[in-house]
């Protein structure tokens, strides 16, 4: 009797802790995003910690987004017009495949990708700071490292990835004309009819709002790991691991959120 109390007691502690463990996790990602978010008036003295962090997220991002969005287009094309085929006019193909991009595939690709090439890096890069001491050196000099390291990555990321996305809309959108031309014999005009047609501006905002908390999300969670690493380059690569992964759980989440939300 007492084995099985014993046991009993184990498994009702085990069971708790993994419900209360994620639950305190996130709020302390959420103390950790206050504490940065504190340091906005210092941001006239990281303006070239911005833009550093803007190149590194948007611009050297553009050629993975690029060949994403080209193929996510191609496909979506094809598709489109294989599940519309014999229901609707094909004048609809360049409708549902303008939706589909702008609406969920633009945003949620570019925030995945940017998620494993940024906000794993950003874990890694500031996972090795904290090993090394780096940033208790850093507030030692007086230097706040929420402001210094923390606030340019999550105001980058938020900066960045919508813009990646307008462009991941326009490759995709190409792409999508392109491969109905050539291969479906749907005419360019016929396509544009259907997009321009059936767009509406909340369609783009939607996308955005989407991007900007894709983005915001990444980089808090680059940011927060890396702050948190600790055990040397195992448990960098740890940070790492679970900056992407958390950051692919929220991208999803937060997908359906804010479509539930304005649509």
């Amino acid at each position: 009797m007492g084995g099985f109390f014993r046991w009993y007691v184990s498994f009702a502690a085990r069971t708790a802790n993994a419900f209360l463990r994620p639950v305190l996790e996130i709020g302390d990602i959420m103390l950790f995003f206050g504490r940065t978010l504190r340091t906005i008036p210092g941001i006239p003295k990281s303006m070239h910690l911005i833009f550093q962090s803007m190149l590194e997220v948007g611009v050297r991002s553009l050629p993975i987004t690029f060949v994403i969005s080209i193929f996510a287009g191609a496909t979506t094309a094809w598709q489109a017009n294989y599940q519309l085929q014999g229901l609707v006019s094909t004048r609809f193909v360049g409708t549902a495949v303008s939706k589909a991009i702008i609406l969920e595939l633009a945003p949620v690709l570019t925030g995945l990708v940017v998620a494993g090439r940024i906000g794993a890096s950003i874990a890694a890069s500031l996972g090795a700071m904290r090993v090394t001491e780096q940033i208790d050196a850093l507030s030692t000099l007086a230097i706040n490292p929420y402001r210094y390291l923390a606030l340019p990555r999550i105001i980058a990321g938020a900066v960045m990835v919508p813009m990646l996305t307008i462009y991941s809309c326009f490759f995709a959108l190409i792409s999508g004309i392109i491969v109905s031309l050539v291969f479906l014999d749907v005419p360019g005009g016929i396509f544009i009819y259907g997009l321009k047609h059936y767009f509406h501006n909340k369609d783009i905002i939607v996308a955005l709002s989407k991007a900007f908390v894709f983005g915001t999300g990444l980089s808090l969670f680059g940011c927060y790991y890396g702050f948190k690493a600790s055990g040397g380059a195992e448990g960098v690569g740890q940070a790492a691991i679970k900056a992407y992964v958390t950051s692919a759980i929220f991208i999803l989440l937060t997908d359906f959120m804010v479509a539930a939300l304005f649509l």
